[in-house]
């Protein structure tokens, strides 16, 4: 399957879509969980679907990050904003890095695991990464529960003369399987004035809470969640030492 056009063709133009300044007060929310979920207090990180790193940005204050995702347009994002941090391409549901982390952490990247297997798959490869008392933390955008059809819009202006405005539109065709869809819709202003569109369309996964927590524990993790300010699900746990 194709991925979709942000993290390739149009990859250059994710900056302006989601930026570093957009994850202060999720970070914020977030250190707090991380720091506190393995024992003793982390001092290493990796995260599975880092993007073009701007969540990154704000917790290499905290921990040595190592940084991974499919898409190597969008790692090269995350080397200019992150340079002091490691990056790998991998894909979570395979990544085999032969090494262990005090944390591992998927942030709104596990929105693309789109069947149990693949969300299982990604959830193991956390735990393998992952050292005995270590801790993992998964934050999808939504689960069953929450989800809502809704529609967004943003856009930033790059200091070369390029910006960027999109309408995102969320939706669920099916509310008998385990898919949402995603279609954006992004209006491109080159450096001349020229204004473009161009469209791009997602499938994301939708699970209920229960599942989440099950397959967690079927992990290796102990499983409990909290909803942020965002009325997200914030999953998180402690590995085993069996």
């Amino acid at each position: 399957m194709e991925p979709p056009r942000l993290y390739a063709d149009l990859a250059s133009w994710y900056p302006l879509v989601s930026p570093p300044s957009h994850y202060v007060e999720e970070a914020a929310d977030l250190v707090p969980t991380i720091l506190a979920v393995s024992s003793p207090a982390p001092a290493t990180l990796l995260e599975l679907g880092t993007g073009a790193g701007s969540l990154a940005f704000h917790l290499k204050k905290h921990l040595k990050l190592t940084l991974t995702d499919l898409s190597e347009d969008m790692l090269a994002h995350s080397r200019e904003v992150n340079p002091e941090c490691e990056h790998i391409q991998g894909d979570m549901t395979s990544l085999d890095l032969g090494r262990r982390f005090d944390v591992v952490l998927i942030h709104d990247a596990i929105m693309y695991m789109t069947s149990p297997e693949m969300l299982k798959a990604a959830m193991a490869t956390a735990a393998r990464h992952c050292r005995p008392d270590g801790g993992v933390v998964l934050v999808p955008d939504c689960v069953t529960e929450t989800f809502e059809p809704k529609t967004e819009h943003g856009g930033e202006d790059a200091p070369d003369g390029r910006g960027l405005r999109y309408l995102q539109w969320d939706w669920d065709p099916d509310t008998t399987d385990h898919t949402m869809e995603v279609a954006y819709a992004f209006m491109l202003r080159e450096r001349d004035g020229s204004v473009r569109v161009e469209l791009d369309r997602h499938r994301e996964g939708l699970f209920r809470r229960a599942s989440w927590l099950q397959w967690m524990q079927e992990a290796g993790f102990s499983a409990k969640s909290r909803i942020d300010p965002w009325r997200r699900d914030v999953f998180y746990g402690k590995k085993g030492r069996v």
